[in-house]
């Protein structure tokens, strides 16, 4: 018998794990699939994953995934019937789905008219008021003036936050906590929307303290026909964005499971929705609830929802967009079990969650019952700053809540990643959290109870630069004069031994001694000594204590990056003097000799904030720069003169480039 399928060909406009895990679905439903490409994504683990790939255009997203011209032509041309967007990108362009109309290519999602409804977060917030669901207070006037938006302001109170109407995934939002600070965060916000969406309208709303984040998950049809599929907490967040997601929420009951989810159904029916959708809401510790926003598209953290209902959500967005009616029905949705998702990123939680770039030296994923893995990297590729620094979804199921923190704990420890620094030790702490384990999670649970210092005792510090000390003399021994190892010079050579110089994050030396029996470096510090091998492409072993340790090292620019055990990972440890730590927040001290402040990372700068010859105080924000779809600023890392400026606003740079010098 012939496989029934929707479409014979579909173009998946994206990349990374979205585009793997929609082209998984489409192999299973018998649909053949074509990629779209960027010339440093021409061997992405997307594209191999497809039948057909397409190039679309050089490595910025402007240039590529977010030309609809080109995209609708790659499937034209391939003879694609349908596209699916993904997430992000074009997923929610209004336009975008227009022109594939115009075509004669199916888009897979919402019709045009209910993505500008829910697109612009003022028009949508007034829609699904008007049809009966519960708003937060705030301002959403069509007058943009700072006078009227400071008017309302002071209405409203502190806390507020400043959001981008056309917004989402944290971009063009602040808080404002002292109504002092309401012109810079404006402006920020308004910056930030227009050069993330070309708009930058933007509204206020009363900002509730320590509200959970709590979204329902719909799927429409064209007849009208819309039903919920129950709830996914998304509270636990960084930076606006989410970092582990649940279903089904420790705070929502059947009773109330039905009243949110009645109220998103009416939401989506409001704007005539047609597909999946989700409507996210703010709850509130007395059980009140209110309308945040709702993506016209899948949702990233879609699989635990698949996974306690037992769906393939792109499947079914496959079939509503040929047309067929829904063939679910609301009694149905019942879950059974538990699942959680967190999301594996290429940043440093020790450096305020800051985006971290390289090239993925090794790349080892958890297996076993109850484990998906929805990933969109492999060993060998190159994170930068073009995309989001999302490498990976790790999803995990059982029957109940506490057997799924479990087998996540496990998971989250057999997972590998070598050659870019990752969140894996922050995710490792986060699931064995009292607080996450009670259930309490609300959104300023990272501010609550976060802290660089938990993700390494002192000794594993110890441990770590031992082994790093390895690792470095491994790298000089085999180098060739090329080999950038060789360029970091952090050793001098004895009779006795050999020893490696540390500044941070630990100071002091590391003594080694080659042992030719085991083939490894016998390292000690202090009255601490531990046995290290290699095992190539980046790997190693260290013996401490009896136990094996394994662990990833990986040269950087002026240091080495290490991922070491499950205890403590993802460390830079600086061969050569730095300066002050971070400021709190998005602020970031600078990494370079002492008087010099440099880029943490490659981006654009979009604001020059001080002056030559202007006096700073420490922690005063320099420069406001964009990496990875974010805004970070730049801050002093101690008072003085500003001595020189060596950028200016639109200059790309990379890590490490100095940006602005401080006579102290």
């Amino acid at each position: 018998m012939a496989l029934a399928r929707p479409f014979k060909k579909v173009l998946i406009a994206n990349r990374g794990e979205i585009a793997v895990r929609i082209a998984r679905t489409c192999r299973a439903m018998g649909i053949l699939t074509v990629a779209v490409y960027s010339d440093p994504d021409k061997d992405a683990l997307h594209v191999r994953a497809c039948d057909a790939a397409v190039r679309i255009g050089p490595a910025p997203a402007r240039q590529s995934y977010l030309r609809s011209d080109a995209i609708v032509e790659a499937a034209r041309s391939s003879g694609a019937e349908a596209i699916h967007p993904g997430y992000g990108f074009l997923s929610e362009n209004a336009e975008f789905a227009t022109a594939c109309a115009a075509a004669g290519i199916t888009f897979v999602g919402p019709r045009p008219h209910a993505m500008r409804a829910m697109g612009d977060k003022i028009a949508a917030k007034r829609a699904v008021g008007d049809a009966g669901v519960p708003i937060v207070p705030g301002y959403l006037g069509d007058d943009q003036s700072f006078a009227a938006l400071a008017a309302e302001a002071r209405r409203i109170g502190a806390p507020l936050l400043v959001k981008a109407a056309a917004g989402g995934g944290g971009k063009g939002m602040r808080i404002v906590r002292d109504l002092a600070d309401l012109e810079p965060a404006i402006e920020g916000a308004k910056r930030e929307a227009r050069a993330a969406f070309g708009d930058d309208t933007v509204f206020l709303e009363r900002y509730l303290t320590a509200p959970r984040h709590v979204e329902i998950q719909i799927l429409a049809d064209a007849s009208g026909a819309c039903i919920h599929l129950g709830e996914r907490e998304c509270s636990i967040q960084r930076r606006h964005q989410k970092v582990l997601e649940e279903t089904p929420s420790t705070a929502v009951d059947p009773d109330l499971r039905a009243h949110m989810g009645a109220a998103a159904v009416r939401a989506a029916l409001a704007v005539g929705y047609v597909n999946a959708g989700t409507v996210e809401f703010m709850l509130d510790a007395d059980g009140s609830y209110y309308f945040l926003e709702m993506n016209t598209r899948l949702q990233v953290e879609h699989p635990i929802t698949e996974a306690v209902l037992g769906l393939d959500l792109v499947r079914e967005q496959l079939w509503i967009a040929a047309g067929r009616p829904l063939a679910l029905t609301q009694d149905e949705m019942q879950p059974r079990g538990h699942a959680i998702e967190v999301r594996v990123y290429a940043e440093d939680p020790a450096n305020g969650f800051l985006p971290c770039t390289g090239t993925i030296a090794a790349f080892g994923l958890p297996e076993g019952p109850g484990i998906r893995n929805d990933a969109g990297v492999a060993s060998g590729t190159v994170v930068s700053t073009d995309y989001d620094p999302m490498l990976a979804k790790l999803i995990v199921s059982d029957r109940t809540r506490a057997a799924c923190i479990e087998r996540l704990a496990a998971a989250l420890d057999d997972y590998r990643i070598g050659g870019v620094g990752t969140n894996l030790p922050f995710l490792r702490w986060l699931v064995r959290h009292e607080s996450f384990l009670r259930g309490d999670t609300t959104t300023d649970f990272i501010e609550r109870h976060f802290n660089k210092s938990m993700l390494a005792r002192e000794g594993d510090r110890e441990l770590a630069v031992m082994a790093a000390a390895a690792a470095l003399s491994f790298g000089a021994d085999r180098a060739r004069a090329a080999d950038p190892w060789r360029a970091l010079g952090p050793w001098r050579q004895s009779q006795a031994e050999r020893v490696v110089s540390f500044e941070r994050p630990l100071q002091g030396d590391v003594r080694l001694t080659w042992d030719p029996r085991e083939m490894a470096w016998s390292c000690a510090a202090g009255d601490r000594a531990l046995l290290v091998s290699a095992l190539g492409g980046g790997e190693y072993v260290a013996m401490v204590a009896g136990a094996r340790r394994p662990f990833f090292a990986w040269p950087l620019r002026g240091g080495i990056g290490i991922a070491f055990d499950s205890f403590f990972a993802d460390c830079i440890l600086a061969l050569s003097p730095t300066v002050a730590e971070s400021a709190k927040g998005h602020r970031h001290a600078a990494h370079g000799s002492t008087g010099s402040v440099a880029a943490p990372m490659s981006g654009t700068i979009v604001k020059v904030v001080v002056t030559p010859g202007s006096d700073v105080q420490a922690h005063q924000v320099l420069i406001v720069m964009e990496a990875m779809k974010m805004e970070h600023s730049i801050a002093a890392p101690h008072a003085g003169n500003i001595a020189e400026i060596a950028v200016a606003q639109g200059d790309t740079v990379a890590a490490g480039d100095v940006l602005v010098r401080i006579d102290a």
